[in-house]
């Protein structure tokens, strides 16, 4: 078969495909992010790339429904539609990488005692003689009784060069029950660890100081992932197509990319990280492992494991010490990970006083009930909205996203780096959601309304902005003079239908967790929203659309990246580690897909709350 050269420019890589391949399919096998979230199924609309030269094909009807002619007519293409026969120039809008918020916990002060699982400890050894000819492995386990299982052969082949050239004077790290390396002289102040939680839609990193417990820094990136489609049913689909090394590789170099700017930041040498303890959705966990996910998807939804998983850091190619280990938290269910492992651990939710709710917002929106000496979980096939997938103007929490709007006559945005709005993240579509219900824009069941409909007079500011387009009608956030998506950004009706699934599916998840507990809204006395930006979603916004039960404020608290805080936890403590363990144990899973009540309470949450 005759193959094509692609050169993306901006990126100056160049790489060749079978004649044919899809242009999307180029950019991912030249590691080319490009924006977009339907996995290649051209329902998204977003995957646009344009072609300097070498083009020439004709617009696909995908293409004529999602690009504008001014666009189609300067060489504008998708890149899911656009199939390539001969070498063509192509430019790729740039992907901005998802924003990551610093955690809110204070550096190095866990509220727990520093003692990770990873040891130093200095040996001074005698050095053998005619007289006591031990050898030198055994040499040195005699001062450690620590390990107890046997030494990699890299270790051994190691082991005296550097036993003679320290004068056996070396310094052993080690962990549960294994020694990792050995090291000329004293090394015991140099001890480093890392904590990821590996989301679906973004990877965030922690380099840690595992003698003081402070981050020295942090980091996050888009999964890249994120081409084969923006949810885990997508990709555990192609994982069973044939793509699971594909996946894992995407994964793999994400963390590995984040370590190196990590290592970069702190000046620290990848030899000197001895472990890294990760989180993810259960679906995220397996890809990253390179372990089959293809029986998550169908019912009964089983995993091919929810038990904690050591593997070493050579094993899977990560850039730390080669002989260090990689720790996965153990999972709950096929669709409650180690990350709402990680939230309980960070949030201590089972220590607290009365009913005690946890919500990490997301694809998954992973729910977590504790009271009455009980820990319930559950998932709710939120889909990928909050995340911007499937939203016409929709992107993920970075550069250019509009964060928070408010109406008060007229609109008021907030964008991510104060420059001009490229779409709508999250935290912005609730928001903008929850202003045009209380200023009349939409009503209970979530459709647009004009002037005088249920006794209300838009203001002519807001009237301006509601228009019929070519779906339906739909309403200006941003007028293309202001944006810098070369067009207007609006919120459509389906855009309001989306969230209404989302929102609904959470909300009718929370409300089953309720009734199994015997407990009503009202008997919660906290609620901790936790995800990507459930530190910045607000707490009006989110009872206004009713994503939670009706509440006083001041009983919602939002704890952050929740996730990736446990992760640190479990990394620092070995306690906390032991306190992980017996989370996912004690946790009871309620699987919604059995439960008849939930379709009627998912429903009725999908109407917006009376009195807005």
């Amino acid at each position: 078969m005759s193959s094509v050269k692609v050169n993306f420019l901006a990126q100056q890589k160049e790489v060749e495909v079978s004649a044919g391949s899809t242009l999307l399919q180029a950019a991912a096998k030249a590691g080319v992010p490009v924006e977009g979230n339907c996995g290649g199924k051209g329902t998204c609309g977003k995957c646009k790339a344009r072609i300097v030269s070498g083009g020439g094909g004709k617009a696909s009807p995908v293409e004529l429904k999602y690009l504008s002619p001014a666009e189609l007519e300067t060489g504008w293409v998708l890149a899911c539609q656009c199939s390539l026969w001969n070498d063509v120039v192509v430019e790729v809008r740039a992907q901005k990488d998802a924003y990551h918020r610093k955690s809110d916990l204070n550096r190095g002060e866990w509220g727990v005692a520093i003692k990770p699982s990873v040891e130093k400890i200095l040996v001074s050894m005698t050095p053998p003689s005619v007289e006591d000819q031990t050898p030198d492995c055994e040499r040195l386990l005699g001062h450690l009784p620590q390990v107890r299982q046997d030494v990699s052969r890299d270790l051994l082949s190691a082991l005296p060069r550097i036993l003679r050239e320290a004068e056996f004077k070396v310094t052993a790290a080690m962990a549960g029950g294994r020694l990792l390396a050995v090291e000329p002289g004293d090394t015991t102040a140099r001890k480093f660890g890392l904590a990821f939680d590996i989301g679906t839609t973004t990877v965030v990193g922690s380099l840690v100081n595992l003698n003081s417990g402070e981050v020295l820094a942090d980091s996050a990136a888009t999964n890249p992932q994120n081409v084969f489609g923006a949810d885990v049913i997508s990709r555990i689909n192609h994982a069973a197509g044939g793509g699971l090394r594909q996946l894992q590789d995407k994964v793999v170099g994400a963390v590995n990319s984040i370590i190196r700017q990590l290592l970069a930041e702190a000046g620290i040498n990848k030899n000197e990280v001895y472990e890294a303890v990760v989180v993810g959705n259960t679906t995220m966990s397996h890809l990253f492992l390179g372990i089959d996910p293809t029986y998550l998807a169908p019912a009964p939804f089983i995993p091919a494991f929810s038990r904690a998983v050591e593997v070493g850091t050579a094993e899977l190619g990560l850039d730390m010490h080669p002989g260090g280990r990689v720790v996965v938290l153990p999972n709950i269910a096929g669709y409650v990970g180690s990350d709402t492992v990680g939230v309980m651990l960070a949030t201590r939710i089972e220590q607290r006083e009365g009913i005690c709710l946890a919500v990490d917002i997301g694809t998954n929106g992973e729910v977590v009930l504790s009271g009455r000496g009980r820990i319930l979980t559950c998932s709710t096939a939120a889909g990928p909205a909050f995340e911007g997938a499937q939203i016409r103007h929709g992107m993920r929490a970075a550069e250019g996203a509009i964060e928070a709007v408010s109406i008060d006559g007229d609109v008021t945005l907030k964008v991510i780096g104060n420059t001009a709005p490229r779409g709508i993240c999250g935290s912005g579509l609730i928001d903008a959601v929850a202003e045009m219900a209380k200023s009349g824009v939409i009503d209970a069941t979530g459709r647009f309304v004009g002037p005088g409909a249920s006794g209300l007079s838009l203001d002519p500011r807001l009237m301006a902005r509601l228009r019929r387009g070519e779906n339906g009608c739909e309403f200006v956030l941003a007028p293309a003079g202001i944006s810098a998506a070369g067009e207007d950004i609006v919120i459509t009706q389906k855009d309001l239908r989306e969230l209404q699934l989302a929102k609904g599916a959470i909300y009718a998840g929370i409300r089953v967790l309720l009734r199994e507990l015997g407990v009503s809204g009202e008997d919660v006395t906290q609620v901790l929203l936790a995800g990507a930006f459930g530190n910045y979603i607000k707490k009006e916004s989110a009872l206004a659309i009713g994503l939670l039960p009706e509440m006083p404020l001041d009983r919602i608290n939002s704890v952050g990246n929740a996730a990736g805080d446990g992760a640190k936890l479990a990394l620092v403590s070995k306690s906390e580690r032991a306190r992980a363990l017996s989370l996912a144990r004690r946790a009871e899973h309620v699987e919604l897909s059995t439960r008849a009540v939930f379709q009627e309470e998912f429903i009725n949450a999908l109407y917006f709350p009376a009195g807005n």
